[in-house]
Parts: structure tokens; C-alpha cells; sequence
């Protein structure tokens, strides 16, 4: 691997409509290899623009020189140190998730920030395991990596939140999620975008799911001038589980694009997406979803959903589920829908005397409740509702 800032000749990106899976996020003028590479901001500063609370989880900022405290047996610190200390884990597994793109070969040679976190066979770890990343540095990228690795039977929650330091700071983040999920082990993983608005964000995650694993996969897009995500989930063992709830609220001129796959490569497997977006200004979002079906993967039930709910009349959302199915006993759906505020629902409040603007929020938060009720009573569905509303406050003004 080589040091940040070093010249690489790395595989050229796509910049035309062309290349698939960009048709609807073509990076055009933006040269991405024109942004030098910077490690991001402290743990301080990471705190002080943290969507979610701190107090009661396992705090660490990707730059953190020292590990953060645990109970016997995990680990849950920077991938730097990690490296340094436990290399045999890192070796083991940095890299053995993701996929090779010329984004990931970026990520590989420039990384400066990320975290490690790796829970031993059947240890549970109690508290939330809170993750950050900041970009500081105007006119710089910053990369960073997150690595979650469960072993079998193991049990965890980490939030992860990508961060500006303010909202001015100008620049691109690259960023590469891998989640390891073991036989029998459950992982919660809650990542947030919330960098400012005149950002780039480029994010590459994916996760593999063993035999009778569970994956609960949360994202949050909120920041960026213009984002392009892949998300992707492979369920590589008999009984292997993957829920994925994302959730994104874009107004001015963003322009968001998440490209989803859910990979069904063995038996018995079940999986069930639900992504929906509030749209405002001339902001512009992407979601195509893909269910993957391998030959093997018979008795596969798969099910994916995009909702969009435009509030300007510029706003602009483009929903394309999709499906590849080669086995022949399986049971997949697919839903998508994009519409305006419904003008009977207005009616009917504005008739018991609420403000329209009061209404216009009723409906809004209804429509995203029913993302929130996807999680059961506790601290992460109030830390989802919380982010939902402080962005519905900044959209709507």
C-alpha cells in the first residue's frame, strides 16, 4: 500500500454517461485526482458537528492516535494504529470485502483516516461503538476507510458519521465501507453523510454476510453538492439476513445518487431494502436497486422499495429497481414511487385549522416515520428520528 500523496497512475474514472452505473451521476468537469489527499480533523471536532450523541457509546475519531476503551476482547480504533499492532487482523481482512474500482484504488493508496473494529467469536459488546471522519482541509480529499469485522456469533452496533468541519470547507471525501459479518453474528451499522453542501462525496461499502447472520444496515444522506454511492450486501451463507433503511433529504441543487445490490449467493436467504427521500429546490436524487439472484440461492426472499416525495416542483427523483434472478424457487418484489404532497391529505388538516406550513410538516414526517418504525423503541430510532428532524428543519427552512 502506498503512502498518501504519493504520483500512482490509477485506472482513469468514468466521466461520460455512458459507463454503467454512472448514466445518471456523470463526474463531467470534476477531476477528482486534482484534490490532494489530507488526514481529516480530531476527535473534538468531530464531536462538535456529530448528528448523534456521544455519552453512553465507544467514541472514536478515525485520526485518534490511541484506542478507545473496551470490554475484554474487541477491538475499536484507527485503522492506522490497527495496522501498526494487530497486522495479521489487518492483512486478514482489509480489502477481502470490496470490490476493485478505480474509487476503491484511490482509497487504497491514499487512506490518512479510518477505523477498526473487530468483535472475537461470541463477545457482545453493550454500548454503541460511535465512529467519525471530518474533512478539515479546504481543497483537499480526504479518504477514509472503515473496517468492521465480526467474528462467528458475535454481537455489535457502530455509528458512523462522515462530517465537514464547517460549511464552507471545499472538497471531496472518498470513502470505503467494508462490514464482515460471521456465522450467527449481528451487526448494526448506522453510517450518516452530513457534510456541507459544497462538498464531493464518493463512497464505495459493501458487506458479506455469512450463514444465519444478521446485518440491520442504516445510511443517512444528507450533505453534498453531489454524492455517488454503491452500496452493496452479499449473503454468502444458508439463512443469512440483510435489512437495509435509507433515508436522504436534498434541497437547493444536489444532486444524490445511491446505487444499491443485494446479492443473494447461497440458500435459504432473505433480504428487504426500503430507501425513501424528501426532494426540495432543484435538488436532483438517484436510486437504483438491483436483486441479484445466483443459481445456487434457491428459496431466496428478496424485497426492495424507493419512495420519493418531491416538494418542489423542480425537485427531481429517479427510481430504478431492478431484478437478476437465476434460480427457480424464489420470491422477489420490487416497489418504487415518486409523488408530490398529497393535496387531499393538506386539505383534511388545514379543515381542523392547522397552518399549511404545520400540515405540509405533518405529512412529511409521516412519510418518513414510517422509515423510523422499521427499528424498535431505543437509542438508535431516537438518534434516526433526531437526524431526520434536524435536516427537515435545514430543508425547509
Amino acid at each position: 500500500m502506498s503512502v498518501a500523496g504519493s504520483t500512482l497512475d490509477f485506472p482513469a474514472l468514468p466521466s461520460y454517461k455512458g459507463a454503467p452505473g454512472w448514466e445518471f451521476t456523470p463526474l463531467g468537469k470534476l477531476d477528482v485526482d486534482a484534490f490532494a489527499p489530507a488526514a481529516g480533523g480530531s476527535a473534538e471536532l468531530a464531536a462538535s458537528r456529530a448528528l448523534f450523541p456521544a455519552e453512553g457509546t465507544v467514541t472514536v475519531a478515525a485520526g485518534d492516535k490511541e484506542p478507545a476503551a473496551t470490554s475484554e476482547g474487541p477491538l475499536v480504533l484507527s485503522l492506522a494504529l490497527a495496522r501498526e499492532r494487530h497486522p495479521d487482523l489487518i492483512a486478514r481482512h482489509l480489502g477481502s470485502v470490496v470490490k476493485d474500482s478505480p474509487l476503491v484504488a484511490r482509497n487504497d493508496a491514499q487512506w490518512t483516516d479510518g477505523a477498526f473494529v473487530y468483535v472475537p467469536r461470541n463477545i457482545q459488546v453493550e454500548a454503541p461503538i460511535h465512529l467519525s471522519a471530518v474533512h478539515e482541509q479546504a481543497g483537499t480529499s480526504l479518504n477514509t476507510r472503515t473496517l468492521i469485522v465480526l467474528e462467528e456469533g458475535a454481537q455489535a452496533e457502530v455509528w458512523d458519521e462522515l462530517l465537514s468541519a464547517d460549511d464552507e470547507v471545499e472538497g471531496l471525501v472518498n470513502t470505503v465501507v467494508e462490514l464482515s459479518v460471521g456465522k450467527n453474528a449481528r451487526l448494526r451499522y448506522v453510517g450518516t453523510q452530513n457534510l456541507n453542501e459544497k462538498s464531493y462525496v464518493l463512497g464505495t461499502q459493501r458487506a458479506i454476510v455469512a450463514a444465519d447472520g444478521h446485518l440491520d444496515w442504516i445510511t443517512l444522506g444528507f450533505g453534498a453538492k453531489l454524492g455517488k454511492v454503491f452500496l452493496e450486501t452479499k449473503l454468502d451463507g444458508r439463512g443469512a439476513h440483510a435489512g437495509v433503511t435509507g433515508a436522504y433529504a436534498t434541497h437547493a441543487r444536489q444532486h444524490l445518487d445511491f446505487d444499491t445490490l443485494q446479492e443473494h449467493a447461497a440458500p435459504s436467504t432473505t433480504s428487504d431494502l426500503a430507501f425513501r427521500g424528501i426532494l426540495d429546490g432543484r435538488s436532483r436524487t438517484v436510486w437504483r436497486g438491483m436483486i441479484q439472484v445466483d443459481k445456487e440461492a434457491q428459496q431466496t426472499d428478496a424485497f426492495q422499495e424507493s419512495r420519493n416525495l418531491l416538494l418542489g416542483g423542480k425537485a427531481h427523483a429517479d427510481a430504478i429497481p431492478g431484478l437478476e434472478i437465476l434460480a427457480d424457487d424464489v420470491r422477489c418484489t420490487h416497489a418504487a414511487a415518486i409523488a408530490k404532497i398529497d393535496a387531499e391529505q393538506l386539505f383534511y388538516l388545514q379543515s381542523r385549522g392547522l397552518p399549511t406550513g404545520t400540515a405540509q410538516r405533518l405529512v412529511i414526517e409521516g412519510f418518513l416515520q414510517a422509515l423510523v418504525e422499521r427499528f424498535e423503541e431505543g437509542a438508535v430510532r431516537e438518534a434516526i428520528a433526531g437526524a431526520l428532524d434536524a435536516r427537515l428543519a435545514a430543508v425547509l427552512g
